[in-house]
């Protein structure tokens, strides 16, 4: 867990790093946050975060749709913030950290 949250702390803050951090995590590492959100009709958006291009945006609807509203308010609950803010912060710094932990266009493989 250090190491995303090394990768990405400085680009999104200690706090959404650690949130971050955790949905990563939550789906099995980088790739597995990746086909989830492809397999939500999120593949162009999310290739575009992993491509060496700039990064699509994502609104906060889409994310929330994407990650169910289960998984929204256990993770808005542990920063004591309500779904929808979070889902607003996480439309915001997802697609930089994702950008950020495939460097040149490649997901690291899980070890």
């Amino acid at each position: 867990m250090g190491l995303f949250d090394g990768l990405i702390g400085g680009v999104v803050g200690a706090e959404m790093a650690t949130v971050v951090n955790g949905l990563i995590q939550r789906h099995g590492g980088v790739q597995g946050i990746i086909n989830h959100l492809q397999s939500q009709g999120l593949g162009s958006t999310v290739s575009s975060w992993v491509g060496t291009g700039p990064n699509q945006p994502i609104s906060a609807p889409q994310l929330h749709a994407a990650l169910g509203p289960d998984v929204m308010t256990q993770l808005a609950a542990k920063l004591g913030v309500p779904p929808e803010e979070l889902a607003a912060k996480l439309a915001q710094v997802l697609p930089g950290a994702i950008d950020k932990l495939t460097p040149n266009g490649q997901v690291p493989t899980a070890s």
